[in-house]
């Protein structure tokens, strides 16, 4: 259903009207209002794990500190009839990823308490903890064998340094204070983003524990990556994924599925086909694996399809299911006669159960919420023995919820974990909205967000708010930052342009070797059919956007003088320069252009915002985390330059400590908000002076 675009008065209000000076009026509606302190209030479910009965929910219950400035996670549980809610841990630190025993009668899960993160240990029946190892790196993808006995997972192993290439360099005298040793890189992939300084030699590995403690067993080895390890039915081997390619840096799209051995560590490689096998789940008989992945052609985006094969790699089949969408999450129903699924739709995340004849029945239409900046697509979810599926429910007003969706029955919510922060206050109502582009007729895709106390009779500003990827999609789900530009009075248009997921494969490869494009024409037409609804001043409209968002911003401006200010995000603007520098060097050249900078330029300089700095005239302000990897500084840097070379008023605001999501920290995301809404109203106005 559609919220109603604005709030009717209430009969307090219209007492406070007789009662109360104006002035008193207003501040009450200033303080109903989102606002920008109330992020580090925001709290949302992720990992919901429904127990093998089907009688209880573990989550991870995430909240912002206010003192710390770091989001922190602890573990609740709540029965699935919504009665029983209480926490598992408490405190500082970190606790993610539950897992329950086959049996039910544990929960695993990792914990940060105490430092380093560990496997730990519940016993539900008598809620005693125990730490089960001591690692020197983080646990991850970890999974129970079928008896309970043993467990699964990943981690990181570090390579030894190669000794250095300096030929004959002394070494210093004793007490000398000499430069550090120099760094010698070799690797192709040599800094991720989100990883302080240049990335470490190693590979992730798999191992196994026993359920009670004790030592970790290496099965896996080499220079390769063995990724998401699940169980067998016998419990005598795992299946995982991997790519083990001798030039896999260079083709890391290119995976397959292996069996581990638990006996002798041997690998039996099940898929061979080029390109990404991802996701197994093995039936309850053991005699079957589901998993996704596509044929690589190459292209910019490409819908992962549902197949399954026989346990030895045989009989390999497409689940025909008629989703034009690609599925991820596979998960076997009890009886394994069926499948559980998810994948987005328009926007919308969905869990679906899947016949092997490829039939659809979707059980759940709103999951995601997860992501609380910008209104992105996501979620999780997870199925008891009987179906009933656990999952992250999504509304445009509220972060992600624990829902709960039985067989026959609709889907219900057991939490309410912001009920306290925001039942009070006034938000911006989110309206659906669909037009044809200009360019070529094609429907597109997007979201009006009102600010409080909406009055359609009365003209407002207009940010466009555009998503990055560009191969992603924006939802129906709450943003805490599309929220703080409503409550700054502003109309808010955020869209899903051509290329965006979720509407098929051929709407998203529109924009393949052809980014940025024809993308400028549907939201170009978005704008065009916001102002249409008869409330938007056409000289207060501005633009805004993110990674691939801030790609289109730059373009944008590069075509049209319509908008009174822009805030460039986090952008790439030399095409050439971006694939020879970003964390991404073997995937980027390859996949978007085709062809390298030097065997094509023409293409790279046709496709990239710089070349289109002359024709800019909005003031522009740019907006980019200090160590940056996937969209470097230095492209923000350039367009700051040409920008100042040119004469546009611009500012380039540098988010210390911030990687490429700029937001990890609250504060961080404050800060990025709060900025662009003080260059909105230093240029208020199409053509205006600048406001002191």
């Amino acid at each position: 259903m559609t919220p109603p675009r604005a709030l009717g008065a209430s009969a307090l209000v219209l007492v406070a009207l007789v009662l109360c000076p104006l002035s008193a009026i207003a501040q009450v509606a200033e303080l109903e209002r989102f606002e920008p302190v109330d992020v580090f209030g925001l709290e949302w479910a992720t990992d919901p794990q429904i127990s093998p009965d089907g009688a209880h929910v573990v989550y991870a219950r995430n909240a912002n500190d206010v003192m710390t400035d770091r989001a922190g996670t602890n573990l609740w549980i709540v029965s699935t009839d919504g009665q029983s809610h209480r926490p598992i841990t408490s405190g500082p630190g970190s606790n993610t990823s539950p897992r329950w025993s086959p049996s039910g009668d544990r929960l695993l899960w990792v914990s940060s308490r105490g430092g380093s993160p560990q496997l730990w240990l519940r016993w539900m029946h008598t809620n005693e903890d125990h730490r089960i190892t001591n690692l020197t790196e983080s646990p991850s993808s970890i999974s129970w064998s079928p008896d309970g006995d043993w467990i699964a997972f990943t981690m990181f192993v570090e390579d030894d340094p190669d000794p250095a290439l300096a030929k004959g360099m002394p070494s210093p005298p004793e007490g000398a204070e000499w430069a550090g040793p120099a760094v010698v890189i070799d690797e192709v992939q040599y800094k991720n983003d989100g990883q302080t300084g240049f990335a470490r030699e190693g590979n992730v590995h798999v191992f196994v524990v026993p359920a009670e403690g004790g030592t970790p067993r290496q099965l896996t080895r080499g220079p390769y990556n063995h990724i998401g390890p699940v169980w067998t039915p016998g419990g005598r081997s795992l299946v995982l994924v991997a790519n083990r390619r001798a030039d896999s840096d260079f083709e890391a799209n290119d995976t397959d599925l292996y069996e581990v051995s638990l006996g002798d560590g041997s690998l039996t490689r099940l898929t061979d086909r080029y390109g990404p096998d991802a996701g197994p789940a093995v039936s309850p008989d053991g005699q079957s694996i589901a998993y996704v992945g596509f044929d690589d052609e190459h292209q910019g985006f490409q819908v992962s399809r549902l197949y399954v094969m026989n346990r030895d790699g045989s009989g390999k089949r497409e689940i025909s299911t008629g989703l034009d969408r690609s599925v991820g999450g596979v998960q076997w129903s009890g009886d394994g006669r069926s499948l559980f699924v998810h994948y987005t739709d328009e926007g919308s995340g969905h869990v679906a159960r899947v016949s092997l004849d490829g039939g659809v029945d979707v059980v759940v239409e709103d999951l995601g919420g997860t992501a609380i900046g910008r209104p992105y697509a996501g979620g999780s979810y997870s199925v008891s023995d009987d179906g009933t599926v656990a999952y992250t429910m999504s509304t445009p007003l509220r972060p992600s919820d624990v829902g709960i969706a039985r067989q026959g029955q609709a889907a219900s919510q057991l939490t309410r974990l912001n009920e306290d922060l925001l039942a009070h206050k006034q938000l911006g109502q989110v309206e659906e909205l669909w037009w044809e582009s200009s360019v070529d007729g094609r429907r597109v895709h997007g979201w009006i967000v009102t600010p409080p106390a909406f009055d359609p009779s009365q003209d407002y500003p207009l940010v466009l708010e555009i998503h990055g990827g560009p191969f992603s999609a924006y939802g129906p789900h709450f943003s805490a930052e599309v929220q703080l530009y409503a409550a700054a009075g502003n109309v808010v248009l955020y869209t899903n342009p051509r290329g965006s997921t979720s509407y098929g494969e051929e709407f998203g490869n529109l924009i393949h070797h052809a980014y940025p494009g024809d993308d400028y024409h549907d939201l170009m037409s978005g704008v065009d059919a916001v102002i249409g609804e008869g409330y938007i001043d056409e000289d207060r409209l501005f633009v805004t956007g993110g990674s691939g968002g801030g790609v289109l911003t730059a373009w944008i401006i590069g075509q049209t003088d319509r908008f009174a200010a822009a805030a460039v995000q986090k952008p790439v603007i030399n095409w050439a320069s971006f694939v020879l520098h970003a964390d991404g060097i073997p995937f980027f050249g390859k996949y978007w252009f085709g062809e390298m900078p030097w065997e094509d330029i023409e293409h790279y300089w046709s496709r990239s915002p710089l070349s289109l700095v002359g024709n800019v005239t909005t003031p522009t302000m740019l907006v980019t985390g200090e160590v940056d990897y996937r969209t470097p500084m230095s492209e923000t840097e350039q367009y700051y330059g040409a920008l100042k070379l040119v004469g546009v008023p611009t500012a380039m605001v540098r988010i210390p400590e911030a990687s490429h999501g700029i937001a990890a920290r609250p504060s961080q995301l404050l800060a990025k908000v709060t900025h662009i809404l003080g260059w909105f109203d230093r240029y208020p106005r199409r053509g205006s002076r600048p406001v002191s």
